[in-house]
């Protein structure tokens, strides 16, 4: 075995370490854990049992992977990131340093999210970049290509479809539907249960809500639901959108709209609250601009 490991790391006898792998100091290795050709390990990393490492990774320094976990080959993994149980990462993927990628949720004690049993394992499709200090919660499944950007959050039952971009510091609240190719911009907050479908362009510091009742009265739950923006539809800098409404097709809401009704497909509306004043250029539409 061409593999160069230092003496102070700790490795279970029934791991698999491949050729040309580098372990650094104080590293400890569980049972069943197989770690492919041309890996690098950084100094003090955890791995836990049954983990599966493709080749030629890399896992900086102190980098926990819990048990089960599967990374395809030529995954980054930043210092000091913690990866759950489970989660299953494609190949090619970067995560930055300090981040929390596939923790299973804790709800507070006066939270009316409680279903948070059973959940599947964080999927995080090829190629996708995650930035640093950024959370990604269990139960949710990133397509490939997606970027999530530094110190941005992702909540359970999430589905990203492929090449989409969740900006820096955004939040992406539980359940909730994002489309290919869909672009959310820094400071965004994208509530729960909303259905955001493809090519949709959110710019910075949206936000959107659910609960009219504001958390008051029971009746409240069977009214949550947050937007749904159609296909194409464009949500300027700062606009506001309020339970349940649908943004049409190719709508273009500007900046600091407040949308408290559904709008039509392929007109602009702006104001507060926000009125059609025109239809969006036929030169602006995603068929122009593919």
């Amino acid at each position: 075995m061409n593999s160069t490991i230092h003496s102070s790391a700790v490795i279970a006898q029934s791991a698999v370490i491949e050729d040309k792998v580098k372990i650094a100091p104080f590293c400890v290795i569980g049972e069943d854990t197989v770690i492919g050709e041309g890996t690098i390990l950084g100094s003090g990393c955890v791995l836990g049992e049954g983990i599966k490492i493709g080749a030629n990774s890399r896992l900086g320094n102190h980098v926990t992977l819990d048990k089960q976990v599967t990374l395809d080959k030529e995954v980054t993994i930043g210092d000091h990131t913690a990866v759950y149980s489970g989660t299953d990462i494609g190949e090619g993927t970067y995560i930055g340093s300090n981040s929390s990628i596939g923790r299973p949720p804790r709800a507070a004690s006066t939270s009316t999210v409680k279903n948070l049993g059973d959940l599947s394992p964080l999927t995080v499709g090829s190629r996708s970049i995650i930035g640093c200090s950024a959370v990604l919660y269990a139960g949710t499944v990133l397509g490939e290509a997606v970027f999530v950007g530094d110190r941005a959050l992702i909540r359970e039952r999430c589905v990203l479809g492929p090449k989409v971009v969740v900006g820096s510091g955004c939040a992406v609240e539980n359940d909730t539907m994002i489309g290919a190719y869909t672009k959310i911009q820094t400071g965004s907050y994208i509530t729960a249960y909303m259905e955001i479908e493809e090519r949709v362009f959110i710019a910075p510091m949206v936000t959107t809500t659910n609960d009219n009742y504001m958390g008051r009265t029971e009746k409240r739950f069977q009214y949550i639901k947050g937007a749904t923006i159609r296909r194409g539809a464009r949500i300027g800098g700062g606009a506001i959108l309020l339970p349940s409404v649908e943004i049409g097709e190719e709508t273009f809401v500007a900046a600091g709209a407040l949308v408290t009704k559904d709008t039509p497909s392929a007109k602009m509306v702006k104001g507060f609250p926000a009125r059609i004043v025109k239809n969006v250029p036929e030169e602006e539409l995603v068929k122009n601009n593919d």
